[in-house]
């Protein structure tokens, strides 16, 4: 009866290859041979990963050089048809020119148990080997991965997806209709709050919000430099860029209203509100004090505070990064890519959530 699976495969007659091998199913689900061909009506079936599962399986169980060989053409057919697709989807997208536009692909964190699994997967789809697709993969919150047309981008997420490997992307459109308040201090906390807060245009007013619109909040530190003298080549004296300290940064996010309120220690009114302090309080001592009584509020929201690693990802982006608007107000003698990501890493937080 396997012969006739064949013949009708070679005729292109999938209807009776499918009926046959329902039969040969029933009487020899173990035959490599019965599962191979089970796996080519799944291909010619438009179930590409259903057909490679079992192609790799075979792969993984089986020492038959001929079944070897036939399941290792059928994983080069599915992966050329990919290729084709992704090329055929990437042109159609990119034909738009509002697709044409700057975005930005992250990877998620991935847990140990799938790694290995989804490390193949992702491998195939991006041209590369298991362990360079491995190594690529976080294990704990995001790496900025890829940037580009927001068309292509958006063919590349929805390939991973499908995969199982998880993957967001967004305009840069898309990130600049979020509006960002800084907020220069807080008027009240209970039972509403109340910030004093300036939006992007420079006006300054009142904004009012129960704490259950704030689901979420993301915080950083973005380095603080400062020009030092320190002996170069030969003893020379050069001017270097040394760390001085960090500023603080505590976004909260009102997903309804698609806009984030942004704290700045540095840019925060301690004079005034609810978190007026002593005059000897330090700087840290206040805004400790100040995310205190915040974090109290939203005692179940969630807190993003992998921004580190998530900058760590973004070095080869800079370019890209520096196109986008980020309202980050530190003075700097020179422009400092960090701040243009943790504003990117907050929105792209706030618009997953939004999802």
């Amino acid at each position: 009866m396997l012969e006739q699976v064949v013949a009708a495969f070679e005729r292109r007659d999938y209807q009776t290859a499918a009926e046959l091998l329902r039969e040969l199913v029933q009487r020899s689900p173990n035959d490599p041979w019965v599962k191979f061909y089970m796996g080519r009506l799944q291909e010619v079936s438009g179930k590409p990963r259903a057909a490679e599962e079992i192609y790799r399986q075979l792969l993984r169980h089986n020492t038959n050089p001929k079944l070897i060989a036939q399941a290792r053409q059928g994983l080069q057919r599915l992966d050329e048809l990919a290729k084709e697709q992704r090329k055929t989807a990437i042109a159609q997208a990119t034909a738009n020119p509002e697709q044409q536009e700057l975005g930005f692909l992250v990877l998620e964190a991935i847990s140990q148990e799938r790694r290995t699994e989804l490390a193949k997967r992702f491998a195939a789809i991006i041209q590369t080997d298991a362990y360079t697709a491995r190594g690529l993969l976080p294990s704990r919150g995001w790496r900025l991965y890829r940037t580009g047309a927001i068309g292509e981008l958006a063919v590349l997420g929805q390939a991973l997806r499908a995969a199982g490997v998880p993957a967001l992307w967004q305009s840069q459109a898309s990130l600049q209709a979020i509006e960002v308040f800084q907020v220069k201090y807080f008027q009240m906390v209970q039972p509403k709050a109340a910030v004093v807060c300036q939006n992007q245009a420079g006006q300054v007013g009142m904004l009012t919000f129960d704490w259950a619109e704030v689901p979420q909040r993301v915080e950083g530190l973005l380095p603080l430099f400062s020009q030092v003298v320190d002996l170069g080549y030969r003893d020379r004296l050069e001017w270097k860029e040394h760390i001085e300290d960090y500023a603080h940064f505590c976004d909260l996010h009102l997903p309804q209203r698609r806009c984030i309120l942004r704290l700045h220690d540095d840019r925060y009114d301690f004079r005034q509100g609810i978190t007026a302090q002593r005059e000897h309080d330090t700087l840290r001592q206040r805004w400790n004090e100040l995310t205190g009584v915040l974090f109290r509020q939203t005692p179940t929201g969630s807190a993003w505070t992998e921004f580190q690693s998530f900058a760590e990802s973004a070095v080869d982006f800079t370019a890209a990064i520096a196109r986008l608007p980020h309202q980050i107000h530190i003075p700097r003698g020179s422009d400092c890519y960090l701040d243009p990501t943790f504003h990117l890493y907050s929105c792209l937080a706030l618009l997953k959530l939004s999802a």
